[in-house]
């Protein structure tokens, strides 16, 4: 049996997509899944599957939310191993003890042409960022709120991707093991 961790995105954001994350466990298990745990509400479970095929297995979470409650949320699976070495690759050490302004995308996929020279121009003057392999990282030490690198990523990388601040990735990892 192996581990998964999931990544809702767009759920429980400004009154749209509603999804109690007891309601996720419920429909999670009603497919099959064991040991299903949640992490807040903006969507974040870890649990066991025999599936091995991760895409397989995304399009069935998201098919028993469509049946559940009306709409099919998108759903990343980046394996357990993958959120620890984004927390070990992590290029802002410094910014861990301010969780809330270390965010960490996980891109559905790499992108084959982003435009980082755009997302430099655009950035304020006290974010970074860095992009390695299928992980944008991003700190906004003035919040991402009203951060139009933020507001642009997904667009300037040409990929969809979902967020996290860095207190939830390191709980996910917590969580896994």
């Amino acid at each position: 049996m192996k581990t998964y961790v999931a990544l809702f995105r767009g759920i429980n954001i400004g009154g749209n997509n509603i999804l109690p994350m007891k309601e996720l466990v419920g429909m999670l298990e009603s497919i099959g899944l064991r040991d299903v745990q949640t992490y807040i509400q903006s969507g974040n479970a870890v649990f066991k599957s025999e599936e091995d095929d991760a895409s397989l297995l995304s399009n069935s979470i998201r098919a028993a939310v469509k049946k559940g409650r009306g709409f099919e949320p998108r759903v990343l699976l980046p394996k357990p191993e993958e959120l620890e070495r984004a927390v070990g690759a992590n290029p802002f050490p410094e910014a861990e003890s301010e969780p809330k302004t270390l965010h960490v995308h996980f891109l559905t996929s790499p992108p084959k042409h982003p435009d980082l020279e755009a997302l430099e121009d655009i950035k304020g003057d006290r974010e970074r960022f860095v992009l390695t392999g299928g992980v944008f990282y991003l700190h906004a030490p003035d919040g991402i709120g009203r951060s139009k690198l933020a507001a642009n990523a997904e667009k300037k990388l040409g990929v969809a991707m979902t967020v996290r601040n860095w207190r939830t990735v390191c709980k996910l990892v917590a969580m896994v093991k």
